[in-house]
């Protein structure tokens, strides 16, 4: 896994053999929100990698706080929402690396007072 710094996007393992997959993968994932922010996780950067093989996919997920209460929710969502996608057992990997701003594909929006 790489970030491609003209554009903040991460570039997922999964995406040099399946990479058609992995566009569909990432626009169906542009539906999942965070409920308390109102950005879908791919804005937020939460998706931080994605491995899939011929029987199942793993996806490795960040929260933008580790006691976020809509976690559970919106790691079911995601994992349903990939495997619908995907057409293979998906599971999901939660890490609990820090979210920053810094992350999100488009940086903090101004409205955010953040600078970076």
């Amino acid at each position: 896994m790489s970030e491609n710094p003209a554009v903040n996007r991460l570039i997922w393992d999964a995406q040099s053999e399946y990479p058609e997959l992995c566009d569909r993968l990432r626009d169906a994932m542009r539906e999942v929100k965070d409920p308390e922010l109102g950005y879908d996780i791919i804005q937020l950067g939460l998706i931080r990698n994605v491995l899939i093989t011929e029987e199942n996919a793993v996806l490795k997920m960040i929260l933008t706080t580790p006691f976020c209460p809509y976690g559970p929710e919106m790691l079911e969502e995601t994992r349903l929402k990939a495997e619908e996608i995907l057409q293979r057992e998906t599971h999901m990997d939660l890490s609990f690396d820090p979210w920053d701003f810094s992350m999100m594909e488009d940086g903090a929006p101004p409205e955010w007072g953040l600078y970076g």
